[in-house]
């Protein structure tokens, strides 16, 4: 059902900020920047997002593979891997070798994994940084898609496009159920996989195998379920709200379904990269918050204005 990651929503106590850091060391652009509209945080569930200020950026690529920047005045804040929910962002980058003394001369970026080999092929290389505003991205060089396992492709540009979305739950069955039953995703069994920045932030060795699925939305886009420790915690969310830090993940769809659980009714939206298509959220049993969006205008009544 789902076809292709579309908008990554983080909150973010300073957009400029946000905005220097993206378009000068990772050769972002603004394509769009103005305020939420009522109907789109109604859609939400999220009343007190209304006329509240946002930056959208895009890779160099011209990749249609948005982040969407939402101002937070409430003070939440949340440490990466430490709650359930959307704990990082992967972007396809050419380089991470070369990346990663950029980053490390940066005051807006801080590595936090080197980068390191993935797989024994050695074809799948990423290392690990936080972002402005608190979101942990990987940086993932792909050099041969046919031995990745899922045909994924390399980045176009030096820093391209998001291609994967990690979650994590301390219920790993529960979560990978969600994708399969509610939004008809194929998830494959749990795999040990060496996951460093999760190690390292509940004090494991750096070598702790934890169990991750995979599932599949095209050979573009992935989504990677994570099973987190016992003490991880629930992602704070202020009633009227998205959750803190990496909020959202926004989805085109093929084919659209009114019978799912959306926490609010869905509605066309008129702003970009909407277009008068509907859109709708649902919330994953991690407590991640998900919007589907039609891939094509339906042309029925009116769009919601932004």
């Amino acid at each position: 059902m789902l076809k292709t990651i579309l908008i990554v929503t983080i909150m973010a106590s300073d957009l400029l900020q946000v905005e220097q850091a993206y378009r000068d060391e990772l050769d972002y652009r603004v394509v769009r920047r103005g305020s939420v509209s009522g109907a789109l945080a109604a859609s939400w569930n999220a009343a007190t997002l209304a006329n509240r200020d946002y930056v959208m950026l895009q890779p160099s690529s011209n990749e249609p593979v948005y982040l969407r920047f939402i101002e937070d005045t409430s003070g939440a804040a949340t440490e990466p891997m430490k709650t359930e929910g959307w704990n990082a962002v992967e972007i396809l980058v050419q380089d991470p070798d070369a990346l990663a003394p950029a980053l490390d001369r940066s005051e807006h970026f801080n590595v936090v994994g080197r980068p390191r080999y993935l797989t024994e092929k050695q074809n799948i290389k990423a290392m690990q940084a936080i972002g402005p505003a608190n979101e942990l991205i990987y940086f993932t060089n792909i050099s041969d898609p046919e031995k990745s396992g899922f045909g994924l492709q390399p980045a176009k540009t030096d820093i391209d496009r998001v291609f994967i979305m990690v979650a994590g739950a301390r219920d790993h069955s529960s979560l990978g159920e969600f994708y399969r039953t509610v939004l008809g995703m194929t998830v494959t069994a749990p795999m040990p996989y060496r996951i460093g920045v999760l190690s390292r932030a509940y004090g494991m060795p750096v070598e702790t195998m934890h169990e991750l699925s995979i599932a599949q939305l095209s050979e573009r886009f992935l989504l990677e379920l994570d099973r987190y420790p016992e003490a991880a915690l629930p992602r704070h969310t202020v009633p009227g709200s998205l959750p803190a830090g990496i909020a959202m993940v926004t989805f085109e769809v093929t084919e659209w379904n009114p019978d799912l659980p959306y926490i609010a009714a869905p509605a066309m939206q008129s702003s970009f990269p909407y277009l008068g298509r509907r859109a709708g959220v649902l919330v994953g049993a991690a407590g991640e918050y998900i919007e589907l969006v039609e891939s094509t205008a339906t042309g029925r009544g009116n769009a919601a204005a932004d």
